[in-house]
């Protein structure tokens, strides 16, 4: 199993393709009207005329492998540091490992804190520069959006990270794909899991909305900068122990 620069990740231990989703709620609260691909799409970095070629992950991911006993807790990366800091640390004494799908105007008031995120194990990814309503927008003010997260995340990492994730909405449309693609990202990665944590329904229901939904090769929606999530982890991560599941970055969960 290998992955390029661009994050396209291959290898036969992932054939499935990520779930079609036709609807989903969104952080905005709107219904999303794109749809998770359910075909294998032809990437820059694969070679077409190779026959023993393994498929490539899907252009739109909602989760992984469902026959490994992982699962990914991914976390929109805005708020306050202290509370972040706070929630890795918690991840950190259980032996978790998170991802972060930061925002670039919360890296550029907090830039200490993406190696912070990298030293304690866990991985960056990219969700857009100022967290507006990406499926909204143009291609080039989408483009923008992604391209900007992507040169803060390289300039304080040498790495724009593998995975995007629009903003304000569940799934991407065609035209926010499109710009991924261009500004490097081979895929966005959405989820199958939504906590719900930034409506603060306090911190049971965010345990609850977790366990009730996960299972093996779970993409988890949390945010950082809020108090009910710090507090549930915890039992979160107790929650997946007890079921044999293990909190991985994103890319371990795919590869």
């Amino acid at each position: 199993m290998t992955i390029n620069r661009r994050g396209v990740l291959r290898g036969a231990a992932y054939a499935a393709t990520a779930g079609a989703l036709t609807s989903g709620c969104a952080p905005n609260g709107r219904p999303s009207s794109a749809r998770a691909s359910s075909a294998t799409p032809t990437s820059p970095a694969a070679s077409p005329s190779s026959a023993s070629a393994a498929p490539v992950l899907p252009a739109q991911i909602t989760h992984g492998p469902r026959d490994r006993p992982r699962v990914a807790l991914t976390f929109h990366g805005q708020g306050e540091p202290a509370m972040a800091t706070a929630l890795l640390a918690e991840a950190e004494r259980a032996g978790a490992r998170l991802t972060v799908m930061a925002v670039g105007q919360w890296l550029d008031a907090n830039p200490s804190l993406a190696h912070r995120i990298l030293d304690g194990g866990h991985e960056l990814g990219n969700h857009t520069q100022s967290h507006r309503d990406i499926d909204a927008m143009g291609e080039a003010a989408a483009y923008a959006e992604i391209a900007g997260c992507a040169q803060r995340l390289r300039r304080l990492t040498g790495s724009e990270g593998h995975w995007f994730r629009p903003s304000q909405t569940r799934l991407a449309n065609a035209l926010v794909e499109r710009a991924a693609r261009r500004a490097g990202y081979a895929h966005t990665l959405s989820y199958d899991v939504d906590s719900l944590d930034y409506t603060d329904p306090g911190a049971d229901a965010v345990r609850k909305n977790v366990l009730r939904q996960v299972r093996p090769g779970s993409v988890v929606s949390l945010h950082l900068g809020h108090a009910g999530t710090i507090t549930a982890l915890p039992a979160i991560l107790d929650g997946l122990h007890q079921r044999g599941l293990s909190a991985v970055t994103t890319t371990e969960l795919l590869t």
